[in-house]
């Protein structure tokens, strides 16, 4: 990385080189960091079982938006008004409403 003329300014200790107390430093700053890292990932993993070990509904990933009811009520709105009527009627986007009377005519 100091080799190909890049520069790390540290705000407590000034520009690092590339002599050999400057490379143990960076070392050891880098691996605080990919350990800080692994512990994320290894809490997250372990949260995640947790989960899904309490709660059978678990489902990874962002919650939906708009309740089953929601898209019901858009769906029946869809059979007698254009797609842009009912995202104007609804809020729930044109792309919403596309992906979901796919998925009920699967």
């Amino acid at each position: 990385m100091i080799d190909e003329g890049i520069t790390i300014n540290v705000l407590n200790l000034g520009i690092l080189s590339n002599d050999s107390v400057n490379t143990l430093l960076r070392n050891v700053l880098l691996s605080f960091a990919q350990f800080e890292r692994d512990m994320i990932v290894q809490r997250t993993q372990e949260g995640k079982a947790v989960a899904r070990a309490t709660d059978p509904n678990f489902r990874e990933g962002r919650p939906p938006k708009f309740d089953t009811e929601q898209l019901d009520h858009a769906m029946a709105l869809l059979e007698d008004h254009s797609y842009a009527q009912v995202v104007k009627l609804t809020g729930i986007s044109k792309s919403t409403l596309i992906r979901e009377r796919k998925r009920r005519q699967a």
